[in-house]
């Protein structure tokens, strides 16, 4: 089954309409997945894998290299073979990015073999498409960039994700499961997989559900500190600080402060906002209406742009002194209260 899953917006294929060709069983000779969002380029090679072979051809008629133990000429020899009691033969090269010498594709893109499908997964970057040989894959298979989603593109994936499961969430479930799960689709399709199986009685997905499958205490958590913060609640604040320090393994401080710099410097671009409307600044943000009422708004009322730009050079500061940087050793509990002060005073 395909699963419409939301991508940042780029030139060239998208996701689902690569899942889409592969489904219908129209195959490209190269498949060239780079980027840096591993998700849609793991979820591409296994549905090629799953839907170009049979489970009882794949052992030999899929052959799985490894960029870091091949050359470009090995790759390519391979890709040149024949399969044997299948139609197709699969060329999957992993971690394609140790690999160099790309333009040397060429060669075999101008006269690809006709039987099999060569799929590379090039993570964490992405190949300069102004090279000879780069251009003509575009052309003779499929050249797709996997981009990571911006913070506002979560809600979009989570909803389409749990719609493909007859799923829905509830809107401050899916806020915290953001909060604690982060832009890491892998990891956010897997926490989604098991909400959705310990759900399975009901249609919507709960914060009750979300706390219980992730780990985390409903009262103490990113999200809660975030709205704390926000409102200027001091007590709060402090306390959920005390849990943390007490928890390292479960909020340690360099998960903290990527969020609380996230919070802030999105705060920061609110002021900034041409459209003063509550849609407006929420679209300029990139939040959903609601989460700008809640959080937002909110902590507009509490912190003039001013102090919010200074708390944001605060939380870097305060990220490089975690690391050693300018000052002597201080425990994460220490830094984090000091932070805090800094924010609510």
């Amino acid at each position: 089954m395909t699963m419409a899953l939301v991508a940042k917006k780029n030139a060239g294929p998208t996701y689902e309409s690569i899942a889409r060709e592969i489904n219908e069983g129209v195959f490209k000779p190269v498949y060239f997945l780079m980027g840096e969002e591993s998700f849609y380029i793991d979820r591409l090679a296994d549905l090629l894998v799953s839907t170009a072979l049979r489970p009882e051809e794949r052992d030999f008629n899929l052959i799985t290299l490894y960029g870091a133990d091949v050359v470009i000429d090995s790759v390519l020899d391979a890709a040149k073979g024949f399969p044997m009691g299948a139609p197709r033969l699969v060329v999957l090269v992993k971690e394609a990015q140790n690999i160099k010498d790309f333009e040397r594709l060429e060669y075999y893109l101008k006269q690809p073999q006709a039987s099999t499908i060569l799929v590379f997964c090039y993570k964490n970057g992405t190949l300069d498409r102004r090279k000879k040989g780069i251009a003509l894959l575009g052309k003779v298979g499929v050249l797709f960039e996997s981009k990571r989603l911006y913070d506002s593109q979560l809600p979009s994936f989570i909803n389409v994700y749990l719609a493909a499961k007859q799923k829905k969430i509830e809107p401050a479930a899916l806020q915290l499961l953001i909060e604690y799960v982060g832009a890491d689709l892998n990891r956010m399709a897997a926490e989604l997989d098991k909400l959705c199986l310990s759900s399975s009685s009901t249609a919507s997905i709960s914060v009750a559900s979300v706390a219980a499958i992730i780990g985390v205490s409903k009262e103490y958590n990113l999200y809660e500190l975030q709205d704390a913060l926000a409102q200027k609640d001091v007590l709060k604040a402090y306390k959920i600080e005390k849990y943390f320090d007490g928890n390292p393994k479960e909020f340690p401080l360099q998960r903290t402060l990527p969020t609380l710099f996230r919070f802030f410097s999105n705060l920061m671009l609110a002021y900034y906002s041409m459209d003063k409307t509550e849609s407006g600044i929420a679209s300029w943000v990139g939040v959903s209406d609601w989460q700008f009422r809640k959080t937002y708004a909110v902590a507009m009322r509490n912190y003039r742009a001013e102090k919010v730009m200074r708390i944001v050079a605060e939380i870097r500061r305060t990220d490089a002194r975690s690391k050693g940087v300018g000052s002597a050793s201080i425990s994460s509990g220490e830094l984090m209260k000091e932070l805090l002060s800094f924010i609510l005073h």
